[in-house]
């Protein structure tokens, strides 16, 4: 017995609509843990913010927060440096502008610098 070439059809058609029903439900699902993976971020940022609020004088929010405009991979470190430090108490509350200029010194990266000689 040969199959029609309607039933062929139609078995062709019923496989590419189960393919495309599961790559669908792949892309709900990869969407889905995008969406959980960033609302958990937003809220480890939010509770950084947060912290830095009881940590930091005004003077030092003020250039963590121009900093975190600039460089905000840095500003993240920093946050997460001071919350620990603060956690552990190894740090004195509220943290000036000058003892944050000091950390922030320290958890910068090497960086060379330039000496203009004129001959």
């Amino acid at each position: 017995m040969s199959i029609s070439g309607d039933d062929e059809l139609a078995n062709i058609r019923a496989q590419r609509m189960a393919q495309l029903q599961s790559q669908m439900e792949e892309q709900v699902a990869a969407q889905a843990d995008a969406e959980i993976e960033a609302q958990a971020e937003a809220q480890a940022i939010a509770a950084l913010d947060n912290a830095m609020k009881l940590i930091l004088t005004p003077e030092a929010r003020s250039r963590l927060a121009n900093l975190n405009m600039v460089n905000n991979e840095l500003a993240t470190r920093v946050k997460s440096h001071l919350a620990k430090l603060s956690g552990d108490n190894r740090i004195a509350t509220p943290v000036g502008d000058m003892q944050l200029k000091r950390i922030l010194s320290g958890l910068q990266e090497n960086r060379r610098e330039t000496n203009i000689r004129r001959i």
